[in-house]
């Protein structure tokens, strides 16, 4: 890679980001940070690096980035301390543009709680003898800032002084601290970070103390507090904006003015990523839908407005003269499009629409246990939101007003069975591949055709208590007949910009899961597909973001959920079940 400028590094995990400070060289840039981080069994594995060319004004450049398996880098045989690894480019992961080396050590938990309490120790140990009297415990206490246990300083002592030798141990410190937290809390919020501390969070608050107390091995530790390497790279424009309320980054249900950004958990990698969103579409969104006012205006004609500007833009997008316009949409989502993925290079597409409808190359979407009819995919690369029934769609995400199973599937189509049934979203963004692909195994009952309107299906619409985007928009309701899933309705949802949708397969036809049943034109959409009541048991990773009102990044073929009916000896495998080889 040739550098011509200041440079910085992102590390996204889970979700925390940390950057580091900005590189004074520009030829071979260092930066010589570290950051600890927790590797849990079930928790995120996959760390993202991301190089940023710097622009202190406002946002930085993304130039190139890698992720790396922590389990994987745990189990290699090496005996350097670091490795070299390649920086792919974000709009193609197949083309290389630089290496970045990297140094990773893992650390024993427990030993990362005796290291803390060492440093405790060290900071009230007097007379340096490695142990604690009780009027050096007491004062040990009190810098906790914790009214109740400073009242039972006495009890303390005696608990945490398990021989019984009238002073505590570098074990015995770590003890109390590790086992008294989780009982009654000694602390109640981090000194550090200001973070509370929850007797039911799943990070130690020990090994979290240590990360913040952490001063590492000389080198500067990485600044924290982002939730995306995004957030972590703006300059100083957007923090103005973000200190005087008109940006905020915050994670689950946003509406009204706090709507300004979109975060996702990425499946794959369990890290925070940023929805790409024009800054101008954004504002206009709020003002239409989270505002009385805008959703008056829809009813005094804005909606035909929307259809015709829908239509006229559909068949631009189909002009010859569009097909200029691909490079800079490439460029604008250049992050969130694999262009390695795509059957064909760009200059195959004549007109936009080709490109957008495009398709992928074979085996870019592997379908999870094709063999198994009885576990149901995901069916598009999509946002997705999980309920296990409607009224938990309308506590944790459908603001919409009047929304309802029967008003989505029409009378025609909708039973009792679907009425308190299991419901998925899975809302498209325009950067996303638009084809959409059967959850299910079975055989196409009917299609049902209901006109609407085309407002768009962006959170900002459908977390509003103004409208009603699912039951309201244009759709086409299918009915799939399985024998797992009993009777599966899919809905393929219209939105702003979208002006037709084409379907590949026709009534009658038997399908497999993970075929291909049609695709959207230019624009966001969605898919629905409601199931049974008892019909499926949805992943339970998918059920829980969707409980903090946080929208799972998927792609198509990724499990779903499994068929009730097969429950006994059919759970899918989990990391707990994985073992390690050698």
């Amino acid at each position: 890679m040739k550098f011509k400028d200041k440079w910085l590094a992102c590390v996204s995990f889970g979700e925390q980001t940390f950057r580091t400070k900005i590189s004074d060289q520009t030829d071979k840039p260092f930066w010589n940070c570290e950051r600890k981080l927790l590797l849990e069994r079930n928790g995120p594995h996959v760390a993202r690096i991301s190089v940023f060319e710097t622009n202190k004004l406002s946002k930085n450049n993304l130039i190139g980035y890698c992720e790396i398996n922590l389990l994987d880098y745990l189990a290699r045989d090496s005996d350097s301390d670091f490795e070299t690894f390649d920086l792919l480019d974000p709009m193609s992961s197949d083309i290389v543009v630089g290496r970045i080396s990297l140094s990773c050590n893992f650390e024993d938990p427990i030993e990362t709680e005796k290291n803390f309490a060492r440093r405790i120790l060290s900071i009230v140990d007097y007379n340096e003898d490695g142990n604690l009297s009780f009027s050096e415990f007491s004062d040990l206490i009190n810098a906790f800032g914790n009214n109740v246990a400073a009242s039972k300083k006495e009890e303390l002592f005696k608990a945490a002084d398990k021989n019984g030798d009238d002073v505590v141990s570098m074990d015995e410190l770590a003890a109390l601290l590790a086992l008294q937290q989780e009982k009654e809390p000694i602390m109640n919020y981090c000194p550090v970070c200001g973070e509370p501390f929850e007797v039911s969070d799943k990070l130690n608050t020990v090994i979290h103390l240590t990360l913040c107390f952490d001063e590492g091995t000389g080198n500067q530790v990485m600044t924290g507090g982002f939730l995306t390497e995004k957030q972590a790279s703006y300059g100083w424009m957007f923090k103005l904006s973000e200190w005087a309320h008109f940006s905020s980054y915050d994670v689950g249900l946003n509406s009204g003015s706090s709507a300004s950004h979109i975060l996702v958990c990425d499946r794959k990698t369990k890290r925070l990523v940023e929805e790409l969103i024009d800054a101008k579409i954004v504002l206009s969104m709020r003002a239409i839908y989270q505002s009385k006012i805008g959703l008056g205006l829809m009813d005094k004609g804005a909606k035909e407005i929307l259809q015709t500007i829908s239509e006229r833009q559909g068949r631009q997008m189909n002009s010859v003269e569009s097909a200029k316009d691909i490079p800079k949409f490439v460029e604008f989502f250049k992050d969130q499009i694999n262009m390695a993925e795509v059957k064909y290079p760009l200059e195959h597409f004549k007109t936009f629409n080709e490109f957008f409808v495009r398709e992928l190359k074979p085996g870019a979407r592997p379908i999870a246990y094709m063999e198994r009819d009885d576990v149901a995919v995901c069916a598009a690369d999509s946002r997705l939101m999980a309920f296990k029934s409607v009224q938990d769609s309308l506590r944790f995400w459908i603001k919409g007003r009047k929304f309802s199973i029967q008003g989505l599937l029409g009378k025609e189509i909708c039973s009792n069975a679907f009425v308190d049934g299991t419901m998925v979203i899975f809302r498209l963004a325009p950067q996303d591949y638009h084809r959409f692909h059967f959850p299910v195994s079975g055989t196409i009952e009917q299609f049902v055709n209901i006109p609407g309107c085309l407002y768009t299906v962006n959170p900002i619409a459908v977390n509003s208590k103004y409208c009603n985007v699912f039951t309201e928009n244009k759709r086409v309701v299918s009915i799939i007949s399985t024998s797992e899933f009993g009777k599966v309705a899919f809905v393929a949802i219209g939105a702003t910009m979208v002006g037709s949708i084409t379907f590949v397969k026709k009534e009658g036809d038997i399908v497999k899961k993970g075929d291909e049943f049609g695709y959207f034109s230019f624009g966001g959409s969605t898919v629905i597909c409601v199931f049974e009541k008892d019909a499926i048991e949805i992943d339970d990773d998918l059920l829980a973001n969707s409980g903090r009102s946080l929208e799972t990044l998927v792609s198509v073929g990724m499990t779903l959920g499994v068929s009730k009916k097969k429950q006994a000896g059919a759970r899918l495998p989990t990391l707990d079940s994985c073992v390690l080889g050698d």
